[in-house]
């Protein structure tokens, strides 16, 4: 699990595997599986933030959106989720959702254009999962992208960091 683990973190962000305190055989067992997994992550790129606290990644033509660690840990306990409807054209920031959670509620908006093709239907019974599981399991939906050169206006998960820190968050 820690050879694949590197493989991922290194292929995703660049990471190294001697950073992470995984031995030099991890490269060496996990080889076959670097060389595959390299071609297969070409068609996924990776996080991009908003200045509102979503998040997306792209495979093909389809978004998956959701919201940052960052977000959830501000609204708290998150007790209910209101995604868009399915078929739902979106332009890029429009509020097209909501979420609740103990202490407060919040809009979602999309951080990108796309007509939504699915929600996240495991959030009806387990919205918590937005809190233990934000950037897997809790994602709100996906949208085939319109415009897909948007992305370039969106933060990597480095200038998102920095973004908080001067924002005072």
């Amino acid at each position: 699990m820690a050879a694949l683990r590197c493989v991922v973190q290194s292929a995703v962000r660049g990471a190294s595997c001697f950073s992470r305190g995984v031995s030099k055989s991890c490269l060496h067992r996990s080889s076959k599986f670097s060389r595959s997994f390299g071609v297969s992550a070409a068609n996924h790129t990776e996080r991009r933030f908003s200045e509102k606290h979503e998040w997306v990644t792209v495979e093909g033509k389809i978004g998956t959106v959701g919201i940052s660690q960052h977000a959830q840990e501000a609204l708290g306990d998150v007790v209910y989720v209101q995604p868009p409807d399915v078929d739902l054209d979106l332009n890029q920031h429009d509020e097209c959702g909501a979420i609740e959670s103990v202490k407060a509620a919040s809009e979602i908006y999309t951080p990108v254009s796309g007509k939504v093709t699915e929600v996240n239907k495991a959030l009806e019974d387990k919205p918590a999962l937005v809190n233990s599981s934000c950037y897997d399991e809790g994602w709100i939906f996906k949208l085939e992208l319109k415009n897909p050169d948007e992305l370039k206006s969106l933060m990597d998960e480095k200038a998102y960091e920095e973004f908080l820190k001067s924002s005072g968050h």
